[in-house]
């Protein structure tokens, strides 16, 4: 049977010391019920003696969020009075509440921070938590600094904590300054003496990413006797970040017969969780960070896309479904190969092409993807029709005629009256609309919208740079909901606002796509009843 590792969330409060990226109290009220449905064991909600927004959202999150028996609310404090009072007051409404001390061990934190003696240093801390104790039963002490701090001072320090009522010592690599050999060192060392000295308190580890080895260090704390992990989700946090939670719960889970170890994370809710942080804080997810980066299950060589669809395990560790994606992502690109193009077309219902007109429709594909970086579902629909009208092949069905393709646009942005005008196409048909907004992008939005007549609600928008100088391209990626549905697309431009419009009409073509096909599923169905 293997062994149940708690884990700790500090999104809220470590993760929301990352400049630029502090949350609301709705903001976090929304984490903190996302975090809940992951099923994390403890939430940092987050550091209620900074300030009076920060007090009351970390009382919200206790009452709202801790108000069943299957979740910890606590929040940090210094080792003072009054940081401690701020913690019990704000998180005793939790059924669960936990009072979280941190006070440095090095001689860094002790010497040149605090100024003070050793000594000093740990007296203060059992002060700490004995007035701790006598508020809550639930106190985790955190020793800031502890990969750096002199061994037998920092078990000093432990063990008179421990003495002093500590149910949970936690050892922080705060400036990411560990490898993996030398923390899991220390954790064999403290966890065989505290073991010894108290087997029901849990121990704990914090690390920092600033070498790039925080889920590494966290995952050798828990193969040396780590019992309870703190992460973040997406990894943020001040500096380089902290360990990316869904890394190591889902390198637990993958690698089961290394660690010995599981979460209850509810791995489903993994992407859910990690575009709402996303998306509130205003931070991107590199996109080919492990696990939740925009690239992670998203496969464009033709090698690799030949490979998984032979074999998911070819390439695939990991079943994207299992975090909450719908499936793996062929990307259509100049690089992808025979077997995906020929396995994306008969997803699209070309399935009796024979060979000679699938290489002329390969041609094509190579040609359209040299110009246009990524080919989407309904570029192939276009590049049979006119591989059938170049051939004077018969067709059944004339599919430009479902798709929308952008002619021009004007764009004016004020601070008054935000207006657009688009002209579009599908098939022969002209579409012309005008409209204003909140905004350029706004109004222009608003404006392919009236001209498609779709109910297409935006729901995600992001711009960003992939090249420099004046020729610099604007990537646009967004996210639509149509009919309950979630659609995703992007375009690149060196005019932004004509990439809005192509990622925009892009997304719309999708929603067309799925109609298609679900209209030629339905054809099937009853040609096979007749």
């Amino acid at each position: 049977m293997t062994r149940k590792i708690w884990v700790f969330d500090t999104t809220l409060r470590d993760g929301e010391q990352v400049p630029g990226a502090k949350l609301n109290l709705y903001e976090k009220l929304e984490v903190a019920q996302q975090l809940k449905k992951l099923q994390v064991d403890i939430i940092e909600a987050g550091f209620p003696a900074s300030s009076t927004g920060d007090f009351q959202a970390v009382k919200e999150v206790a009452s709202k969020v801790g108000n069943t028996d299957d979740i910890i609310i606590t929040a940090l404090a210094r080792a003072v009075k009054a940081d401690i009072d701020a913690v019990y007051n704000s998180v005793k409404v939790a059924v669960n509440p936990l009072i979280h001390i941190v006070l440095g061990t090095s001689d860094i934190h002790v010497e040149k921070k605090f100024g003070k003696s050793k000594d000093q240093i740990l007296d203060i801390g059992v002060e700490a938590v004995k007035y701790a104790k006598t508020l809550l039963p639930e106190v985790q002490y955190s020793t800031e600094d502890a990969s750096r701090s002199d061994f037998e001072y920092l078990w000093s320090t432990i063990e008179a904590v421990v003495k002093a009522g500590a149910t949970i010592i936690n050892v922080p690599d705060t400036v990411g300054f560990a490898v993996p050999e030398e923390f899991g060192e220390l954790i064999f060392k403290i966890n065989d003496r505290l073991k010894n000295l108290n087997d029901k308190v849990l121990l704990s580890v914090h690390c920092h990413n600033d070498l790039g080895m925080a889920t590494a260090n966290t995952l050798a704390a828990i193969k040396n006797g780590a019992d309870k992990v703190e992460c973040t989700i997406n990894g943020i946090g001040e500096r380089a970040g902290n360990a990316a939670l869904e890394e190591v719960v889902m390198a637990l889970h993958t690698r089961s017969t290394v660690y010995g170890a599981h979460t209850n994370i509810n791995k489903k809710e993994i992407m859910n969780t990690s575009r709402l942080v996303s998306s509130f804080m205003g931070i991107d997810v590199q996109v080919n960070k492990a696990i939740t980066g925009g690239n992670a299950f998203a496969h464009s060589s033709g090698i690799h896309q030949d490979g998984l669809l032979k074999s998911r395990d070819a390439y695939e560790i990991i079943s994207p479904v299992d975090i909450g994606l719908d499936d793996m992502e062929l990307v259509l690109t100049a690089r992808s190969g025979r077997h995906a193009v020929k396995n994306a077309l008969e997803k699209l219902g070309f399935q009796s092409l024979t060979a000679e007109q699938f290489e002329g429709i390969f041609q094509d594909f190579l040609a359209l993807a040299d110009a246009k970086k990524e080919v989407y579902n309904h570029d192939l629909y276009v590049l049979v029709e006119n591989y059938y009208a170049k051939n004077e092949e018969k067709q059944d069905v004339t599919y430009s005629d479902y798709f929308y393709e952008l002619i021009d646009l004007q764009v004016i942005s004020n601070t008054t009256f935000p207006s657009a005008s688009i002209h579009m196409k599908k098939g022969n048909e002209v579409l012309k609309s005008s409209s204003v907004g909140t905004g350029p992008i706004d109004a222009l939005y608003s404006a392919i919208t009236d001209a498609c007549e779709l109910e297409v609600k935006l729901v995600e928008y992001h711009i960003s740079s992939v090249s420099r100088g004046k020729e610099a391209l604007g990537k646009v990626k967004i996210q639509v909901e149509y009919k309950g549905q979630t659609y995703t697309a992007k375009a690149t431009e060196t005019d932004i606002m004509k990439a809005s419009a192509l990622a925009y009409i892009n997304a719309i073509n999708s929603i067309v796509v799925e109609n298609l096909l679900v209209a030629n599923e339905r054809n099937e169905s009853m040609s096979g009843l007749a």
